[in-house]
Parts: C-alpha cells; structure tokens; sequence
C-alpha cells in the first residue's frame, strides 16, 4: 500500500506559497489517492497539474498501481483544516453540530481552534408582543462540528 506520509511529502514539496496548503489527503484500500489542495489566494488547475505529475513521477506504477485525483475542495466537502476557514472569512456558512443542530450565518470571526458566526433570528423578548430581531453570534470548536459554505445565487 502506498504511504500517506509518502504522498504528503511530495505534495508539501510542491506548496511553493505560503498561503497553499492541503486541506485532505485519502488513499484507499485499492490505492485510490485523492488529494485536496487549496490557497487562500486561489489555486489553479496549473497548480493541480504540477502536483498530480510530482506525485506520478515519484510513483512506480510497475511495483504498485494507482488511481490519482488532484483538485480543489469542492463546495459539497465540509471544512478539514482551520486555513479553510480564514479562506471563507465574511461568507455565509452552515454548521452542524454532532446533536444534529444547524445553523447559517456569517463567518465573522477565528481563532486557532474555534470560530464564530453572526446570524439574526426572531425572538419572543419578554414583555414585548411582537418577536424582535436579535442577533446572535455563537462560538464553536472546529473540531466538534461540520462546517460548509453555503452558495449564494443572490
């Protein structure tokens, strides 16, 4: 089987800026690799393609075969690692938490392992007749929830 940590030496050879990153490496059973990269400028399929033959040049399909997948997070895939989330910053996201819980407001602030979004809901404020709107702005742990942009064709 080919090695993870293999793989992710090759690619992290080929991340020549500062803002490129990895943001999932996975190889199956069948030596299916499929890789995930990102900038927080943007990535290119140039960039794609550097990779994709960095990884094919130093594979021999003679001892082992592969399949090989290199693009970018799609907007279907949640967030894996916190550069993801400085990269959507001031967009609407949506998180579930593990209880099953949604919710979709604006990235507005990160720190190294958490974030927080700022929605307005309507609420029923005490001694008032109407619900008023307030805005709310939890905080959550990376690593407890999934977190996905959400597309907006506004």
């Amino acid at each position: 089987m080919i090695s993870k940590d293999f793989i992710k030496e090759i690619i992290e050879k080929e991340l020549t800026d500062d803002d490129q990153f990895i943001a999932e490496l996975k190889i199956d059973s069948q030596n299916r690799i499929s890789v995930f990269v990102d900038s927080l400028s943007g990535f290119s399929i140039d960039d794609c393609v550097k990779i994709s033959r960095a990884i094919e040049g130093n594979l021999d399909r003679e001892v082992e075969d592969f399949e090989l997948q290199v693009s970018t997070p799609g907007l279907e895939l949640p967030f894996r690692v916190p550069q993801q989330y400085f990269k959507n910053i001031d967009r609407e996201i949506e998180v579930k938490c593990k209880d099953g819980k949604k919710y979709q407001g604006v990235l507005t602030n990160i720190t190294d392992d958490s974030f927080t979004i700022t929605y307005t809901e309507m609420v029923k404020v005490e001694g008032k007749k109407k619900k008023q709107e307030v805005t709310q702005t939890p905080t959550f742990k990376m690593n407890e929830v999934e977190t996905k942009v959400i597309v907006s064709f506004k």
